[in-house]
């Protein structure tokens, strides 16, 4: 292996923009949702500053996908008052007009929901979910378990305050079973009063579903070797806000890991595949096309960079790899760098399409500060803005990204079989959830 002065690239990096740039041009866009106009404009932004950071045979490659169009919703209460709330149709939503009875089930998990009479009715839930209540549960198995108990329509309401309705995919590049919106946090805990107070409410959504087109921008680095580790992130963002957080961080560290990786080419002893996947939020549809264009055997492992840059402290989602997990600790502790650790797998980012056909996984996220709320915070409202990002985190979690990538390039894994990670989601009580949302992968019945 030629040397590599590795101090004097991560010393270029503490003053290297490119990052801080690339989120600025981002997040100046009008919108970047999946299959828009200004998605394809960010593709565009990201092959460049692939191309000035040194990754080589850049493209764009274009896939099919579901285009989801916001259109208007309205949502109001008729009884015990008439009384409108601000809300927004999330991604997938149908069409539809309802008018029924509210019903509360707090944080929407499977056991509130059952304990409720949801039939023909429109579900209220919470987007948190406290640790009390157990692991997480997303909002895409939140909603099926609520189609699924006979519920007519759903309201996702914020527990971040700031009169922030949220948005997000109710399933993944499909059209969702029945009329889904988020409200803020305020119009939730009015909702929750007037469904105790044997309330109703009128919801109509004028969404639209057609067949369209996305990309994604993909290029190389290192060695033309047979085996290679892809590092990825999604450029995409939903259309109300700036997409900062999430995940132009994400994308801007990758490209800032991108540059590091070039200026150490020689260290590397495997291919880096580099790539800005389109259309996560609505369905991991870029990496899922991508996943199906590269031959997996030769993938050794997949970086999925969804959430770094965001805080100070990087946050690493090992997925049941021990190996990985034990990488990643060794790295950092050398370079003397903290790092938290989620080790249960789960579906909902761009590592997924690889890791359920049993490519080890790494998804590199931020540790929230001590005392934030469970959950997404600004991402996913309108306060997901470039004004809550320390370009420091970029320019530190790219140089960590870069360190932990190279010591992928020279490192084996094994494989994660099927039925360890089928064991996995089944001891987190996972399985029932991503069957709700309809992610559990075909023929692991």
């Amino acid at each position: 292996m030629s040397d590599v002065d590795i101090d004097a690239v991560l010393g270029r990096a503490w003053h290297d923009e490119t990052s801080w740039e690339l989120l600025t041009r981002l997040t100046e866009l009008e919108e970047r949702m999946g299959g828009h106009p200004g998605e394809r404009r960010a593709a565009d932004l990201v092959a460049s500053a692939f191309e000035e950071s040194g990754v080589e045979r850049v493209k764009l490659r274009e896939f099919e996908m579901w285009r989801w169009n916001r259109g208007r919703a309205e949502l109001a209460v008729t009884e015990p008052i008439e009384r409108s709330f601000g809300t927004l149709a999330l991604p997938y939503s149908p069409a539809g007009d309802v008018h029924t009875e509210l019903v509360d089930v707090g944080y929407g998990t499977p056991d509130e929901i059952e304990a409720s009479d949801v039939r023909g009715k429109i579900a209220v839930a919470s987007t948190t979910t406290p640790p009390e209540k157990g692991r997480f549960v997303h909002r895409m198995e939140k909603f099926g378990h609520a189609a699924a108990a006979g519920a007519e329509a759903f309201v996702f309401a914020n527990h971040v305050p700031g009169q922030l309705p949220p948005t997000g995919a109710l399933r993944f590049n499909a059209e969702a079973a029945m009329p889904g919106v988020g409200v803020s946090k305020e119009a939730g805990a009015w909702l929750t009063e007037y469904a105790e107070r044997g309330g109703r409410a009128k919801l109509s959504v004028s969404a639209t579903t057609e067949r369209d087109t996305s990309q994604n921008v993909v290029g190389t680095l290192g060695p033309e070797t047979d085996e290679e580790i892809v590092l990825l992130g999604h450029y995409d963002a939903h259309d109300i806000a700036e997409g900062a957080l999430d995940n132009g961080c994400g994308i801007a560290t990758v490209v800032g890991t991108a540059r590091i990786l070039a200026g150490m080419e020689p260290a590397l002893e495997r291919r880096v595949r580099v790539a800005g996947v389109g259309c996560e939020e609505v369905g991991l549809m870029g990496s899922e096309a991508l996943a199906d264009e590269l031959d997996l055997e030769s993938v050794a492992a997949v970086v999925n960079v969804d959430g770094a840059g965001r805080f100070r402290n990087l946050q690493a989602y090992t997925h049941g790899s021990d190996r990985i997990e034990t990488l990643v600790e060794e790295t950092c502790d050398e370079w003397d760098q903290p790092v938290a650790f989620s080790r249960d797998p789960h579906p909902y980012s761009d590592h997924w399409p690889f890791l359920h056909r049993g490519v080890p996984a790494l998804q590199l996220h931020s540790q929230a500060p001590s005392g934030a709320e469970r959950g997404r915070g600004w991402g996913h409202t309108h306060a997901d803005t470039r004004d809550k990002v320390d370009p420091r985190n970029l320019r530190e979690h790219a140089m960590l990204a870069a360190l932990l990538v190279r010591e992928l390039t020279r490192s084996e894994f094994p494989r994660i079989g099927n039925e360890t990670l089928r064991e996995q989601l089944r001891e987190t009580d996972a399985e029932a959830g991503m069957r709700a949302a309809e992610v559990w992968p075909e023929g692991w019945d």
